[in-house]
C-alpha cells in the first residue's frame, strides 16, 4: 500500500471533518425545526406534485378488496366442490392475497399467483392468452407467467389494476370461472 504524504493526509482529514460537520449541522437543523415548519412542508410538496405533469397516478386495490375478491372466488369453487387456491396480485404483480382452499393441491398456490400475474400483465384473461401462444410460442418463457386458463384481470376504466388467479380445479375453464366470480365481487 502506498504511503500518503503529510499534505494528502491533512487534506483528506479536512474533507472528512467538513463532511461530518455538515452532516452534524444538517442533523441539528432538522432536530431544531419546529412543528409548524414540518406541518406545512409536506402540504407544499403535495401541491407541487399534483400539478407536476411528470407524475402519474395509478389505482390500486386495497387489501380488504383483494381479500373480498379472493374469498368470493374460493366460495364459488367451494359451491361446486372444487379444491382450489386463489391469488390476487396488484398492478405490478406483487401478491396481495393468497388463499389455499381446504384440500387444494400443493402446487396450486404458486400456479394461482402466476396466473394472476399473467392476467394483469397482459390485461386479458389467461384463456385468451393461451391462444396467443400459437403465434408467439416464446411468450411462455417469460419468467413468472403461466399461460393456462384461470387468470382474470381486474380493470378500472379499461386499465388493469390487479389480477386474480385460480388453480386446482380439473379444468382451466372452471378455474377461470371462479376467478371471474372474484372480479364480479368487486363490483358489488
Amino acid at each position: 500500500m502506498k504511503k500518503m504524504s503529510l499534505r494528502t493526509r491533512v487534506l483528506t482529514g479536512a474533507v472528512a471533518l467538513g463532511a461530518l460537520g455538515a452532516l452534524g449541522a444538517g442533523t441539528f437543523g432538522a432536530m431544531s425545526a419546529n412543528a409548524s415548519t414540518l406541518a406545512t412542508a409536506p402540504a407544499a410538496a403535495v401541491k407541487a406534485d399534483t400539478a407536476d405533469r411528470n407524475l402519474q397516478q395509478s389505482t390500486h386495490l386495497t387489501v380488504a378488496a383483494a381479500t373480498k375478491a379472493a374469498q368470493a372466488a374460493l366460495d364459488a369453487a367451494k359451491k361446486e366442490n372444487q379444491r382450489v387456491s386463489v391469488a390476487v396480485v396488484d398492478r405490478n404483480g406483487n401478491t396481495l392475497v393468497t388463499l389455499r382452499g381446504d384440500g387444494a393441491g400443493p402446487r396450486s398456490p404458486e400456479s394461482a399467483v402466476k396466473k394472476a400475474y399473467t392476467a394483469v400483465s397482459w390485461n386479458a384473461p389467461t384463456s385468451e392468452l393461451v391462444k396467443r401462444l400459437e403465434q408467439a410460442p416464446n411468450l411462455k418463457d417469460i419468467p413468472g407467467t403461466l399461460f393456462l386458463a384461470g387468470g382474470a384481470p381486474v380493470q378500472v376504466k379499461g386499465a388493469p389494476v390487479a389480477g386474480i388467479g385460480v388453480a386446482g380445479a380439473p379444468s382451466g375453464d372452471l378455474d377461470e370461472k371462479f376467478a371471474a366470480a372474484g372480479v364480479a365481487a368487486l363490483g358489488r
